[in-house]
């Protein structure tokens, strides 16, 4: 049994608390939950960020989370979806659960008639500037000449839509997916997203998608159960 959670809007420290004190109680018959909510503005730093990578924050807080990766910006009008999740339950490693993480917001794209593509060394999802419903690959290489190359992720013609950030601890998982719906984009425009100075955040507005908030949610809920095998979700109270 899963649990689907929408918190609505929430301030992103109480829910990432919330986050963290789950999994240190749960055992292992806790049903995992999907969470879904949008925050008011916030910055957050994953474990590793630099603060060098946030220019000008302005009125809008800083947090540190415990996540990983760098620094993402949460604000209205972006889904966010935390599975919390046994991995052991799952038998998925940590590799292979950040890909079916990204293959859940991959396969919400494909339902609103975009194409998602992962970059290599950058993960997340990201879409053609040019070209968001077309359906040639980045990158025509084999997996292995990739891997040979170990080059610097190329965000060129690019835009982010969706971010990744989770922590593991007792083999469990959190936090998880933010997903650009109908955004202003600028405070993006003031740290390096997830690192990368330069690269570009697109919501699915921009890309000329006008799709509601909330069917954006379910279908993002409905994806992550697939891809994580959460099977018979039903919708839990938040307390």
């Amino acid at each position: 049994m899963t649990l689907v959670r929408r918190l609505g809007r929430v301030d992103w420290a109480p829910v990432a608390e919330r986050m963290q004190a789950f999994t240190a109680q749960r055992d292992a018959d806790t049903p995992d939950e999907i969470w879904l909510c949008e925050h008011p503005p916030v910055y957050t730093l994953g474990i590793a960020a630099r603060a060098g990578h946030v220019h000008d924050a302005g009125a809008i807080p800083v947090l540190q989370s415990n996540r990983g990766g760098q620094v993402t910006y949460h604000g209205p009008g972006q889904v966010v979806a935390y599975p919390l999740v046994d991995l052991r339950r799952t038998g998925l490693h940590v590799k292979e659960y950040v890909h079916r993480l990204e293959q859940a917001a991959i396969r919400t794209l494909e339902a609103l008639g975009v194409t998602g593509h992962r970059v290599a060394g950058a993960p997340g999802v990201y879409v053609r500037l040019d070209d968001p419903y077309g359906h040639a690959p980045l990158d025509t290489r084999t997996p292995a000449a990739r891997h040979a190359e170990r080059a610097t992720p190329s965000f060129d013609g690019l835009g982010k839509i969706a971010a990744l950030g989770i922590k593991v601890s007792r083999h469990c998982a959190y936090h998880g997916v933010a997903f650009n719906v109908a955004m202003d984009l600028s405070p993006f425009e003031r740290i390096d997203p997830c690192g990368y100075a330069g690269l570009r955040a697109v919501d699915l507005s921009t890309i000329g998608v006008q799709v509601s908030f909330g069917e954006v949610a379910e279908l993002l809920a409905a994806r992550l159960a697939g891809a994580l095998g959460l099977s018979d979700t039903r919708s839990g109270a938040f307390t």
